[in-house]
């Protein structure tokens, strides 16, 4: 965990973050790069007068986005914790939105604390492009997707397994274990989106298997060569990266969590369409 001591009269706040990663370069701060992290600590430190660091539950990559980012931050000034979701919103940009806040234990930690993080995957099938769905999915209409095809990629990779073979260079963990709690692939209208939850996620994983998925969906790649090469961690063999766009990190699960399921459990709308009776327009819906 954190390895200062805590001052007295110190004080620990949860956020639930959202973030359109188009104009980031993914959560964590990085030198003459924007990010979620440093635009989130640089706007407390005008409010608090010092620097404190944020600690975020998972680090997204550069274009991904968040539906409910759970991060954590200590600070000893008398606001009270719940006040800070308003006081931010106040002052950052318009393409970060903190829905709520609330004091947690000095022990509890957004990222350690975590049993789960759950990722959702996008895809607009639709051959006619939609601005209004450009940011958040990947615009596949190149060839049909069979969704029962994916799914039935993906249920081997229930439990836990050494997925080396979607993991991008570049990661400092020391492993590649990872737990697969679930796995949804499914379709609504024009849309397919891909839905995995794990106990934590390796780096470039969700979109290295997502780009796999795809070939699978499109009949260029087999059921049994799909699971051969994740396990038997034939990394050379995974070659593309779906889009950051699509991606989303859509909630994280925690033992017991002080804010209501509202702000944080399913906050990212699925994009979907409906015919009206004896006529050709189609209405978007949410």
């Amino acid at each position: 965990m954190d390895s200062l001591k805590p001052q007295p009269h110190q004080k620990r706040v949860a956020l639930v973050i959202q973030y359109q990663g188009s104009g980031f370069h993914g959560w964590q701060r990085q030198p003459n790069q924007r990010t979620v992290q440093e635009d989130i600590e640089t706007t407390i430190t005008e409010v608090l007068g010092y620097h404190t660091p944020i600690h975020g539950a998972g680090r997204t990559d550069a274009g991904v986005h968040a539906a409910a980012q759970i991060a954590h931050f200590d600070y000893t000034s008398p606001i009270p914790p719940q006040q800070w979701a308003n006081i931010l919103n106040h002052r950052l940009p318009d393409d970060i939105l903190i829905r709520g806040s609330q004091a947690v234990p000095l022990t509890w930690h957004a990222r350690f604390s975590a049993l789960w993080r759950r990722y959702r995957y996008s895809f607009y099938t639709d051959k006619c492009p939609n601005l209004f769905v450009k940011p958040f999915s990947w615009h596949y209409y190149y060839e049909p997707l069979d969704v029962e095809l994916m799914q039935k990629a993906l249920n081997p990779l229930l439990g836990q397994h050494h997925l080396a073979a979607f993991r991008r260079a570049g990661s400092h963990r020391n492993h590649s274990w990872v737990e697969v709690q679930d796995t949804q692939c499914y379709r609504q209208g024009p849309f397919i989106h891909l839905e995995i939850q794990a106990n934590g996620f390796l780096y470039g994983m969700v979109r290295l298997l997502v780009g796999m998925l795809v070939e699978v969906g499109s009949a260029k790649r087999s059921l049994t060569n799909f699971a051969d090469i994740w396990q038997n961690q034939r990394r050379e063999q995974v070659k593309y990266s779906a889009p950051a766009k699509g991606l989303c990190l859509l909630r994280v699960g925690y033992a017991d969590f002080p804010l209501s399921s509202d702000i944080w459990f399913d906050t990212q709308p699925l994009f979907m369409f409906k015919n009206h009776e004896n006529s050709k327009t189609k209405e978007m819906v949410t």
